[in-house]
C-alpha cells in the first residue's frame, strides 16, 4: 500500500470532519491508504507541552510521518487569513527535512475550514501552501471539472477544500463540501499513483 499522510489541526471538529473524508477519498484509489495524524495545541507564552499519545482523535504527527508518507494533505482552521498557529509550530520544526529535501517532488493538497464565507479561506490555503512550496512539494487544487465547485453555497475552492463552520463552529459539513474533500482526497492518491515509478 501507498500512504499518504492527511496532517491536520482541529479546534472544533470541522477541519477533522473534512481530514476524515479527504482520507475516504484517497482510499477510494486503489492501493492508496491514508495515514491521519494531528498536532496538539501550542502555548503563546512558552515552549509546547502535551502528551505524547492525544486522549481522542489521530496520533500527533512527527518528523517520520512526513519522510514516509509519499503525498500530503494539509488541513487547518482559518486564523486572521492563515493557518493555525500548532500547524505552522509544526511546520517550522521541519527545517531538517527542508534541509535533506525529503519532501521534494511529493505531491501535496491543502484544506480549510472557517465561521464565514469571507472568513479568508484561500487565503489560508495560499499560507499553508507557502512552506510546502519551499520543501519542494507539488501543489494539487481542484480543478473545475468538478461540477459542485460551480454549485456550492459553503465551501470550495480551485485552491483546496473549504468548510464554511458559521459564527458559532455549529454548521456540519454539506453534501458540496463533503463531495470537494473527498474529491481533493481521490486526486491527490490519483498524482500520486500516476507519479509512482
Amino acid at each position: 500500500m501507498t500512504e499518504i499522510l492527511v496532517l491536520y489541526y482541529s479546534r472544533h471538529g470541522s477541519t477533522a470532519s473534512m481530514a476524515k473524508l479527504i482520507a475516504r477519498g484517497i482510499e477510494d484509489v486503489n492501493g492508496m491508504q491514508a495515514r491521519v495524524r494531528t498536532v496538539p495545541e501550542v502555548s503563546t507564552v512558552c515552549e509546547a507541552t502535551a502528551e505524547t499519545v492525544p486522549s481522542s482523535g489521530a496520533p500527533y504527527a512527527s518528523h517520520a510521518d512526513l519522510q514516509e508518507c509519499t503525498a500530503l494533505a494539509l488541513g487547518s482552521p482559518t486564523r486572521f487569513g492563515n493557518m493555525a498557529a500548532p500547524l505552522k509550530y509544526f511546520l517550522d520544526s521541519t527545517s531538517a527535512l527542508w534541509l535533506s529535501g525529503v519532501l521534494a517532488n511529493k505531491p501535496a493538497c491543502v484544506f480549510t475550514s472557517t465561521g464565514s464565507p469571507h472568513g479568508g479561506q484561500e487565503s489560508t490555503l495560499l499560507s499553508m501552501m507557502i512552506p510546502l512550496l519551499h520543501h519542494g512539494m507539488l501543489i494539487a487544487g481542484l480543478p473545475y471539472t468538478e461540477d459542485a465547485l460551480f454549485t456550492t453555497t459553503g465551501g470550495g475552492s480551485p485552491y483546496g477544500a473549504t468548510h464554511m463552520a458559521g459564527p458559532d463552529n455549529d454548521r456540519t459539513l454539506d453534501s458540496t463540501e463533503k463531495e470537494l474533500c473527498i474529491a481533493l482526497g481521490r486526486r491527490l492518491a490519483l498524482i500520486t499513483q500516476a507519479l509512482q515509478p
